[in-house]
């Protein structure tokens, strides 16, 4: 809670301000020291966390393209078309 109230209850990264994680700036595999440290946390959109992972364990980013269908597939399993009718 304090890390979102500090960050503004927004991602540090794009401040988007919906799917808002806790991340560890320092992995608690390289700094199990500062595990519970206020100054190690970030509030991070869940895209963003993502990405700072996958750069974490070696994997290269997702090409813009690929994001967008990833993001765009997200929000219709968040926001599915209403039945008309």
């Amino acid at each position: 809670m304090q890390a979102l109230e500090r960050d503004d209850w927004k991602c540090v990264q794009c401040g988007e301000r919906r799917r808002l994680e806790i991340d560890h700036i320092e992995p608690v595999r390289d700094r199990p020291d500062l595990a519970y440290s206020l100054a190690n946390l970030q509030t991070l959109c869940g895209r963003c966390h993502a990405s700072k992972t996958r750069q974490e364990v070696g994997w290269k980013p997702l090409p813009p393209e690929r994001q967008e269908w990833r993001d765009l597939l997200r929000d219709m399993q968040h926001k599915p078309q209403q039945k008309r009718g």
